[in-house]
């Protein structure tokens, strides 16, 4: 009996041994290539970053640079704003160098100050910056779309039940709302709340600082890009109670921030100013195409969990449709101005027209694809708009090969400088 129980031991053992290494042949972190999931109109299965960026760039044959255009430092900009998340995508995956440029990448609040002032080549910046900087004759134009709306919201905290319970309360939105945040005028309205600041209290800070004061118990509400909105509802310290859908204005579709240069830095370096618009399109490419990839760069650079960077992503790419795109919509300009003059909100700068801002030559010959055949060749049949985050999270984790249970709360890769 004890020869038997020992050979029965030995044969459980065996089987448990050969069950395990099945198990991990087939996670999707070693066996991706064999995942249906995994297979996309781009890919057969997981590749390495470098190799996705290799497969990129490779399909350009792109001229030779100059000497001095290789030579020459790129100054580019972005702040702590999921909509200008494709600038530490650039830096982190090597789309730059790899398309032969030098390019100094800067993320901080100063941002704005420093591309209105014409310290900057190229900049993600918001719509309004740019229009003050024309109005003020600093050389900056829009060379490509970046973000065309959605994805700011009013976050309040949970003791917030009613949008009027708001009144009187301390808010992080900055002085005189009600002429320089076109979002809020549009929200109060809908909300039958007051829209004069005048009836809150009202603070003036980063959108992480206006978070961490909410965690803190300092602010009961604030106005905020994501990964705020996703953060506040990750750590279970607010909800959204409205978000900007520039769809609905009565003017027609509006638009939000853009990929912006500096007229200067184009007139000299034009070639480099057409590389830089590819770069863009690739690096929104990546981020289409690798959310899991994309959001472990987003925790990394912008320091929020994992969930939340995929989740940002998701409301940006599927959500809220595919609100993050390179395609310029001049139209979208228009009404976005034409709704500012129609509510009184930066009376300073509205006068400015589409035609002062727009210069899309260099995104024209720059040889990027074509935005919407992009989006229905390669991401309507794996990302379609529809898919629940669930179902998101589920196939970014296949294409790049992941494990579920091995993503981490927080992204392990290292910020590159």
């Amino acid at each position: 009996m004890k020869k038997a129980a020992k050979f029965l031991s030995l044969i459980l053992s065996l089987m448990m041994v050969m069950s395990l290494a099945a198990c991990g042949s087939g996670g999707s972190s070693s066996s991706g290539k064999n995942s249906a999931e995994a297979k996309t109109p781009y890919s057969d299965g997981p590749q390495d970053i470098d190799e996705i960026i290799n497969e990129m760039v490779d399909k350009y044959d792109l001229p030779k640079l100059s000497e001095e255009d290789k030579n020459y430092t790129i100054n580019l900009g972005y702040y702590n704003c999921d909509h200008m998340a494709a600038a530490a995508v650039g830096q982190y995956t090597g789309i730059y160098k790899a398309l032969g440029m030098k390019v100094k990448v800067t993320g901080n609040g100063n941002v704005p100050e420093a591309m209105s002032a014409g310290k900057m080549d190229v900049g993600y910046v918001g719509y309004g910056t740019t229009l003050s900087a024309v109005k003020n004759n600093v050389p900056l134009f829009y060379a490509a779309d970046n973000h065309i709306g959605g994805s700011y919201y009013l976050v309040v905290s949970n003791k917030i039940k009613d949008p009027k319970d708001l009144v009187g309360k301390k808010i992080g939105l900055g002085e005189d709302p009600q002429v320089n945040e076109l979002d809020w005028v549009e929200w109060t309205q809908k909300l039958g709340i007051p829209t004069d600041g005048s009836n809150y209290k009202l603070y003036d800070m980063s959108d992480s600082d206006k978070f961490l004061a909410m965690k803190n118990g300092k602010l009961d509400a604030y106005v905020c890009c994501d990964p705020w909105a996703s953060m506040a509802e990750y750590s279970k310290v607010g909800k959204i109670m409205a978000e900007s859908d520039p769809s609905t204005f009565q003017s027609g579709h509006g638009t939000c921030c853009k990929f912006t240069m500096n007229k200067n830095f184009a007139d000299e370096h034009p070639a480099l100013a057409e590389r830089m618009c590819l770069a863009h399109s690739l690096c929104i490419e990546f981020m289409y195409e690798h959310p899991y990839y994309a959001a472990e760069i987003f925790s990394t650079y912008y320091n929020v969990p994992m969930e939340v960077a995929m989740k940002t992503y998701w409301r940006k790419f599927c959500k809220e449709g595919r609100t993050i795109r390179w395609d310029l919509n001049e139209q979208y300009m228009e009404n976005q101005i034409n709704e500012m003059r129609r509510l009184g909100v930066r009376n300073d700068i509205n006068t400015v027209s589409v035609d002062q801002v727009v210069d899309t030559q260099y995104m024209d010959n720059s040889g990027a694809d074509n935005f919407d055949e992009f989006i229905k060749k390669n991401i309507d049949p794996v990302f379609p708009e529809n898919i629940s985050f669930k179902k998101f999270k589920a196939k970014a984790y296949a294409i790049d090969g992941v494990d579920p249970d091995d993503v981490p709360e927080y992204s392990e890769l290292e910020k590159k400088e």
